[in-house]
């Protein structure tokens, strides 16, 4: 299977073990996320209570490749910004997208709005 990218709505669903997670688990040995999307999974699982360690454990368990945000992500998350703008998307969603636009890779997520979007990348809505 080739390399995805993969949004920090899907991580907490197979975390949480919620709808969906069997087909997300298929992915995680090829997922790439983004340092912005590692950031949202991590605030979450803080605010659940999770000490930092147990976090730190959990992720490395993963073992998701982590691709650092940088300037042309950056560009292509603001200039995604009037095409998502109606459904509401995040500079999280926008930063998950626009590494999926970097490496031309399909995007994994659980967030089905998603599927609504007419993008130069593949979107895989999985729940």
């Amino acid at each position: 299977m080739n390399k995805v990218v993969i949004d920090a709505s899907a991580i907490l669903a197979l975390l949480n073990q919620e709808k969906g997670s069997e087909e997300i688990a298929k992915y995680i040995d090829q997922a790439v996320i983004s340092t912005v999307n590692l950031s949202e999974v991590i605030a979450k699982l803080a605010e659940a209570g999770i000490p930092e360690n147990t976090i730190k454990e959990i992720l490395s368990y993963l073992n998701l490749e982590v691709i650092p945000f940088n300037e042309d992500q950056a560009f292509k998350a603001g200039t995604l910004r009037p095409l998502t703008k109606s459904i509401g998307l995040s500079l999280g969603d926008r930063a998950c997208l626009a590494l999926g636009i970097a490496l031309n890779l399909p995007v994994i997520t659980t967030d089905r709005l998603w599927s609504s979007l007419n993008l130069e990348i593949e979107v895989r809505v999985l729940r």
